[in-house]
C-alpha cells in the first residue's frame, strides 16, 4: 500500500466578488456541457450573447455582501475541511480544489503528486450524485491526470445520501433548531428536469409515476431527486417528525427550461399561506456554506419570509467543519480506501 492521497472537489466561486471576476467564473461554469447540456452552439449563444451581459451584474453585488475576510465563504470553508482532516489522518495528504475556478483540480492534483501520493481518492463534495456536479467533476480530474500523465491507484468517493457517516451529523445539526412550532424545510440545490429524466434508461418511472422520488427501483439508482428524497426521509426518521412537520423543495433554478418542483419560492409562499409563522431551513445538498445559503437562502429567502408575514426564520449553516462531521467524512473515507484493498 503506498501513499494515500485525497482531492476534495467542490463547485467553484469567482476569486473576487466583482463583475469582471464573476463573469470569468460563470462563462467557466455555464459552458461546461455537463451543466447546459444542450447543442454547444445553442449553449454559447445563450451563455455568452445573454447570461454573461446580464448576471455578473446582478450576482457581483450578493457575492459582496457574504464575502468574507479570508476570501470567498466556499473557499475558506472548504479549506478549513481539509485542514481538519489533514489534522485527523497523519498518513493521507488532503487537498481542496473547485471544478470551475480556484484552485483547480489540476492544481490540487500537481500539490498531491509532488507529496508523493500514489493511492489517489477523487471525493467529489456532493452527497446526491448529478451529471451537472459529481459526473463532471471526475471526467474533469480523469482529463486533468491524463494532461498530466499520472497513473496513481485511483480510487472514487461514490454519492453517500443516506450514510450514516452524513445522515447523523446532518440532523444533529437540525436538532437544536426546531419544536413543536418550527416546520422544517429541506431546500435541494435544483436541476432541469431533462438531468434527471436522462437517469431513467427504462423511460418509464421517473415523472411518470406517482412519487417516483420516493420509490427506490433499478431506475432511479442514480437520480439526483430521488437521492435528495432519500436524504430527507432518513433525516426526518431521526427528528423524529411527522409528515405535516417538514417540507421539500428546490432553488438556484437559472434559465427558462423546466426545472424540479416546488421552487423553495414557492414552497415558502405556499406555508406562510397555510398559516405556518416559524420555519428552518436547511440545505443538505451542500457540504459548505457559499452564495445559495448565505444569500440565496439567508438574505434574499428570510427578506421575503418577512414580506409574506412570517414571523421567525432559522437557516442552519451547513456542515462546513463541524467537528462531528469531519469525524463522519473522515470514516466515509476510510471505509473507500479499506473496501478497495479489501
Amino acid at each position: 500500500m503506498g501513499k494515500r492521497g485525497v482531492l476534495l472537489i467542490n463547485v467553484g466561486t469567482p476569486d473576487e466578488p466583482t463583475i469582471p471576476s464573476v463573469k470569468k467564473y460563470l462563462k467557466e461554469f455555464l459552458l461546461d456541457p455537463d451543466v447546459i447540456d444542450i447543442p454547444a452552439p445553442l449553449r454559447h449563444l445563450l451563455v455568452r450573447g445573454i447570461i454573461l451581459r446580464v448576471r455578473p451584474k446582478k450576482i457581483a453585488p450578493l457575492y459582496q455582501k457574504i464575502w468574507m475576510d479570508e476570501g470567498s465563504p466556499l473557499r475558506v470553508y472548504s479549506s478549513r475541511i481539509t485542514t481538519s482532516l489533514n489534522e485527523m489522518f497523519g498518513d493521507t495528504e488532503f487537498e481542496f480544489s473547485m471544478r470551475y475556478g480556484n484552485p483547480s483540480i489540476s492544481a490540487g492534483l500537481a500539490k498531491l503528486r509532488a507529496a508523493g501520493v500514489d493511492e489517489l481518492l477523487l471525493l467529489p463534495m456532493f452527497p446526491h450524485y448529478a451529471q451537472a456536479t459529481t459526473e463532471s467533476s471526475l471526467k474533469h480530474a480523469h482529463k486533468q491526470l491524463a494532461a498530466m500523465d499520472w497513473a496513481p491507484s485511483l480510487l472514487e468517493m461514490q454519492h453517500f445520501e443516506t450514510e450514516e457517516e452524513y445522515t447523523t451529523p446532518l440532523a444533529n445539526s437540525i436538532q437544536p433548531h426546531i419544536d413543536k412550532d418550527t416546520h422544517l424545510l429541506f431546500s435541494y440545490h435544483g436541476l432541469p428536469i431533462s438531468h434527471v429524466k436522462r437517469i431513467d434508461k427504462s423511460k418509464k418511472h421517473c415523472q411518470k409515476t406517482d412519487d417516483c422520488c420516493s420509490i427506490k427501483c433499478d431506475a432511479n439508482q442514480l437520480c439526483y431527486a430521488h437521492h435528495c428524497m432519500e436524504t430527507t426521509l432518513s433525516v426526518v426518521a431521526k427528528l423524529g417528525l411527522e409528515i405535516d412537520e417538514w417540507s421539500l423543495s428546490y432553488q438556484s433554478r437559472l434559465g427558462p427550461v423546466k426545472w424540479l418542483e416546488p421552487s423553495t419560492v414557492n414552497k415558502v409562499e405556499e406555508l406562510v399561506k397555510r398559516g405556518v409563522k416559524k420555519l428552518a431551513i436547511v440545505a443538505p445538498a451542500f457540504l459548505a456554506d457559499g452564495l445559495e445559503t448565505l444569500e440565496e437562502l439567508d438574505i434574499g429567502i428570510r427578506e421575503h419570509f418577512y414580506e409574506l408575514g412570517g414571523e421567525e426564520l432559522t437557516v442552519i449553516g451547513c456542515l462546513n467543519d463541524d467537528s462531528e462531521w469531519i469525524k463522519g467524512l473522515g470514516a466515509l473515507i476510510d471505509k473507500t480506501f479499506q473496501t478497495a484493498s479489501a
